[in-house]
């Protein structure tokens, strides 16, 4: 999944164009570093920080179901 996506899919943002001016403003780590590029590929386990609130990328649980906040 890319940064974007998951952004989108976590509901941090509503649209692309939103999660393309996050990314860009520097306002997003990816496991601890600053990360601009909205194409950056995520794995399982990455951490996602914004707004003193940390996400993690989500394994699928046998149920298909997934998991994946955390808050600070």
């Amino acid at each position: 999944m890319k940064l974007d996506q998951f952004l989108k899919f976590m509901g941090i943002v509503q649209t692309g164009g939103e999660a393309k001016m996050i990314i860009k403003s520097g306002k997003i780590s990816v496991n601890g570093m600053v990360e601009k590029r909205r194409g950056r590929k995520l794995i399982d386990g990455d951490q996602i920080s914004f707004a003193n609130e940390t996400y993690i990328v989500p394994n699928s649980d046998p149920l298909g179901r997934k998991l994946a906040r955390s808050e600070k």
